[in-house]
């Protein structure tokens, strides 16, 4: 007899009002979306919540720095991660693939593109394979 599952996703960025349209979007694919405004929150609860995926803002930690990405998968191994941003610049989708990002969304294409990210996440293996 199989147990349901419930699909869980972070959402993690600093924006309030992002956020809160990001997470709209989310509930039409996951039973629960947490939402966390930093760091030590995303670490916290991806041990704690072990969800499917995570959607996380590039700026979420200061600069640009992705150190994050290692601490959580070793918390969180088969963690699925998709990283937002405004930077469309290609240097930055090379070190979203670099650090172990499973996709990368701009964010001015997240009505559009953000679903399809996580459907595709979700129905493959962990992957350096970036989306639009």
């Amino acid at each position: 007899m199989s147990q349901d599952v419930v699909r869980c996703v972070l959402l993690a960025d600093r924006h309030h009002d992002l956020t809160e349209a990001v997470c709209g979007l989310l509930k039409t694919a996951f039973d629960a979306v947490v939402m966390v405004t930093d760091e030590p929150s995303l670490l916290e609860s991806a041990k704690r919540l072990q969800p499917a995926v995570a959607v996380v803002d590039l700026s979420l930690a200061p600069g640009t720095s992705l150190a994050w990405v290692k601490q959580v998968r070793s918390l969180c191994p088969n963690l699925k991660i998709i990283l937002l941003s405004v930077y469309d610049e290609p240097s930055v989708k090379r070190l979203a693939i670099e650090v172990g990002v499973d996709a990368f969304v701009l964010k001015r294409d997240i009505a559009s593109d953000l679903l399809a990210a996580v459907d595709a996440v979700s129905n493959t293996e962990r992957t350096t394979s970036v989306t639009k």
